[in-house]
């Protein structure tokens, strides 16, 4: 029994809009939430999020750690992490996040915007302790 609760321990919480939930308003939550009907308003969230195949989701504002997307989105996005539009997902609006993925069969009208951009560093031209310095000052480890 100790292998069996330490096993759940070890799985992820995840909350879950059912299929026949309609919600209006404002989300806020902490841990993964996943909707699987239709939602409309806004949602500002520190935990992840991920948008079933079937979930329709009209929203002025995203903002989320990381997104991963089955279904429709119609506003912006913002991802601290994140975005994953998988096959057959529909997002139309601005998406910013330091990752972004969009598979094949994806329909995405929008821009997107990568966050949190290391700044390259030219190791090509530069003299060694040149490139030394900027690698202590970026906390890099050399």
């Amino acid at each position: 029994m100790a292998k069996r609760e330490g096993k759940k321990k070890d799985k992820k919480h995840i909350v879950i809009l059912g299929k026949t939930t309609s919600f209006t308003g404002f989300l806020k939550f902490q841990t993964t939430l996943k909707i699987q009907g239709n939602f409309k308003g806004t949602i500002d969230a520190t935990g992840d999020l991920i948008i079933d195949k079937e979930a329709a989701i009209d929203t002025d504002r995203i903002t989320v750690n990381s997104l991963t997307v089955y279904g429709h989105i119609v506003g912006s996005v913002h991802a601290a992490d994140k975005v994953d539009m998988m096959t057959g997902a529909k997002v139309i609006g601005d998406v910013s996040a330091a990752r972004i993925r969009i598979a094949d069969g994806v329909i995405f009208e929008g821009r997107c915007k990568m966050t949190n951009v290391e700044k390259d560093i030219e190791i090509f031209h530069r003299p060694t302790e040149e490139i030394k310095a900027d690698l202590q000052r970026t906390n890099a480890k050399f």
